[in-house]
């Protein structure tokens, strides 16, 4: 018998399934044990927000249950439209029995249910 085109150290299976060319898995359709889900639970986004509109598209996330960094650097120079979003935020924090707080000069973070936002700053050595 002879072995031509077949690899030297290949094994022959016939308990193996084929799969035909057409059909597919789809993975995202797929759960796995200990993954988060994706609803946002255990997730930390990233949002910039160019005005106060903007979080219509945010907030779903934070409800969710994820973690939200929103940079606003965009609107710094606008204390209207920062002082309706920091509100919104702070609701949108209280309704969620979470937490919300600045961080730098343009960024809030806002966490969900049973995480809190440590205010206390890790310095390194030089400061």
């Amino acid at each position: 018998m002879a072995l031509w085109g077949r690899k030297p150290f290949s094994k022959v299976r016939d308990d193996v399934p084929t799969i035909e060319s057409d059909q597919f898995i789809d993975l995202g359709a797929m759960t796995f044990e200990g993954e988060a889900s994706s609803g946002g639970e255990g997730m930390i986004k990233i949002a910039e927000v160019y005005r106060y509109e903007d979080l219509a598209n945010i907030t779903p996330a934070i409800y969710d249950g994820a973690v939200m960094m929103i940079d606003y650097s965009h609107i710094a120079n606008d204390n209207d439209a920062l002082r309706r979003i920091t509100s919104e935020l702070k609701a949108v924090a209280r309704d969620t029995n979470g937490d919300v707080a600045a961080i730098g000069g343009n960024y809030i973070v806002v966490a969900p249910s049973g995480v809190r936002i440590d205010r206390q700053k890790i310095r390194g050595g030089f400061h």
